[in-house]
């Protein structure tokens, strides 16, 4: 295919859409002006392709081709749906907010979970004539991406979240994206704010409803986290194998802080999680890990960018990617050092585990160093299935797919227990075990 080609069709269909949606999407004066400015950004890159450095393995002119419609309001029959996908994915314990076919669903949701905690619908906010023009929660200065400016551009809702100073969040904020709709495409934009010394959980999943099928999840997070806050940010992607979830998470980390996050993409036929990370105050550590389990003709794509802008700043990105049948694993890790980042310290480590003859791992670690005084490295490994190991757990008993089970276990270990809670690992852990259960 000539994906030269596809850009115009491509380009004409997405304003065809824009301008079908601009009655739909929340906002007005300042905000419409912020849709519009990304929009004619979006139309005047289209979608990434392979000769776009950061994008060259991840084509969405092939694999994507087009973005589909915007996904209706959902009904009651819709919220219905959505409920039973909710209570199949809950996180015990945790506050839920829910967001149906991009919209946030509040009979769905827990009431605001406790004193120093503000939970707000981004369309409630972006629709208040009586606050200022809150366009600054559409705009974003700190990483330019095509599709970023396409969220921008269609995000229908979100929730925007603010934690007290100094404030230990007793429970997890769980948002939990659920699609009802097939062939369509849901676009939020979420932020939380954690004040100075404040500490926190969040979980974001993504599922579908029963029937759900070929819909695009396409999604943005803000995180500010203050001056000596902490904040545990888990991801799941479990969408239906025929989905597609194009996903960012923008982090500021402020002075002495920390963060501390794992994304486990199982589900979605194409899926690129890319995280654009931060360091504004010294004496800060991020810790940022993954997971890719994928089978079938499966695209996962993990692209991490690491700006450590201060001195005294550390960080450890660990990626594990499991791969069978025709799966294709893409981690992309890049650590940049500015000049005045002194004393950073900075380590990736990629490992990837191939199941199949069929499968294919691409790792691209990259460091960019301007300081001169610092610790900085990374590796990536890609190998089979030790057949020594293997044969050591069958001769006592167990089948071949119990083996393989236990070594992929204790392969993406590393990367799961950097969870520190021991429920919210669980919950990971059992996302893992569906994805090695639907391997027969």
């Amino acid at each position: 295919m000539d994906v030269a080609l596809v850009k115009p069709t491509t380009e004409r269909a997405t304003r065809e859409l824009f301008a079908a949606a601009r009655d739909r999407l929340p906002g007005s004066g300042p905000v419409s002006e912020a849709r519009q400015a990304a929009f004619d950004d979006f139309a005047r890159r289209g979608l990434p392709y392979r000769r776009i450095e950061e994008w060259k393995y991840t084509d969405l002119r092939t694999l994507l081709r087009e973005i589909a419609p915007l996904a209706a309001t959902p009904d009651q029959a819709a919220l219905a749906r959505a409920a039973k996908a909710v209570v199949a994915r809950d996180a015990k314990g945790a506050y839920k907010l829910v967001l149906v076919d991009g919209v946030f669903a509040p009979q769905l949701s827990d009431q605001t979970p406790e004193t120093g905690v503000e939970v707000r619908a981004l369309r409630n906010i972006l629709e208040n004539n009586d606050v200022a023009a809150r366009a600054d929660l559409l705009i974003t200065t700190a990483a330019s991406d095509t599709m970023i400016s396409l969220n921008t551009a269609l995000a229908t809702d979100g929730v925007v979240i603010d934690v007290a100073e100094n404030l230990n969040l007793s429970r997890p904020l769980h948002i939990v994206h659920i699609t009802t709709q097939s062939s369509t495409a849901a676009f939020t934009r979420s932020l939380l704010r954690l004040a100075n010394g404040a500490h926190a959980t969040l979980i974001e999943s993504f599922v579908a409803a029963e029937g759900a099928a070929a819909y695009q999840a396409h999604d943005s997070v803000v995180l500010w986290i203050g001056d000596g806050a902490e904040l545990q940010h888990v991801r799941l992607v479990e969408d239906a194998h025929d989905a597609a979830n194009i996903s960012t998470a923008i982090v500021t980390i402020g002075a002495k802080a920390r963060f501390n996050s794992l994304n486990l993409t199982c589900g979605a036929a194409v899926s690129r999680y890319q995280g654009f990370i931060k360091f504004g105050g010294e004496g800060s550590h991020a810790d940022v890990n993954g997971v890719n389990l994928l089978n079938g003709r499966q695209h996962g794509d993990t692209t991490l960018v690491l700006d450590h802008a201060v001195p005294h700043c550390s960080s450890n990105e660990v990626f594990r990617a499991v791969l069978d049948d025709q799966a294709h694993s893409v981690f992309q890790g890049k650590i940049i050092v500015q000049p005045d980042a002194q004393k950073t310290d900075g380590k990736m480590m990629t490992r990837a585990l191939l199941l199949s003859d069929g499968a294919e791992a691409d790792n691209k670690p990259e460091l960019e160093i301007f300081a001169d005084d610092v610790t900085c490295g990374h590796g990536a490994t890609v190998g089979a299935l030790d057949e020594s190991l293997l044969f050591y757990l069958r001769a006592r008993g167990l089948s071949e797919k119990e083996a393989q089970a236990l070594l992929i276990q204790a392969f993406v270990g590393e990367a799961v227990e950097s969870v520190a809670d021991d429920g919210l690992r669980d919950v990971v852990i059992e996302a893992a075990e569906r994805w090695l259960a639907a391997r027969g």
